[in-house]
C-alpha cells in the first residue's frame, strides 16, 4: 500500500510589515524561513505568498513582522443584494 506523503502542504498568507524595517530587508528573511514570495507591496506594507502551517510561527518571530494572516477569498456579494 503506497504512504502518503508527510509533505506539509503550502497555504496562502498575507504578511503585513512594519515601516521600521526595508520590507525587501523583511522579504529576504521570510524567504530564508521558507515563505514563497508572491507580492511585495510596499504602499501597504505587506508581502503576499506561500507556506506550509508549521513555517509560520517562524514567520511571526521576523523582526518586522506585525501580523501573519490566512489569504482567505471575500465574497461581497453582488452590488444590489441585502446579505
Amino acid at each position: 500500500m503506497p504512504q502518503k506523503s508527510k509533505t506539509p502542504k503550502n497555504k496562502q498568507w498575507i504578511v503585513t510589515t512594519s515601516p521600521d524595517r526595508p520590507i525587501k530587508t523583511i522579504a529576504e528573511d521570510l524567504k530564508k524561513a521558507g515563505f514563497s514570495i508572491g507580492h511585495v507591496n510596499g504602499e501597504i506594507q505587506s508581502i503576499s505568498g506561500a507556506a506550509a502551517d508549521d513555517v509560520v510561527k517562524k514567520l511571526r518571530s521576523i523582526s518586522g513582522v506585525v501580523d501573519v494572516s490566512a489569504d482567505e477569498p471575500v465574497d461581497i456579494g453582488p452590488p444590489d443584494s441585502s446579505d
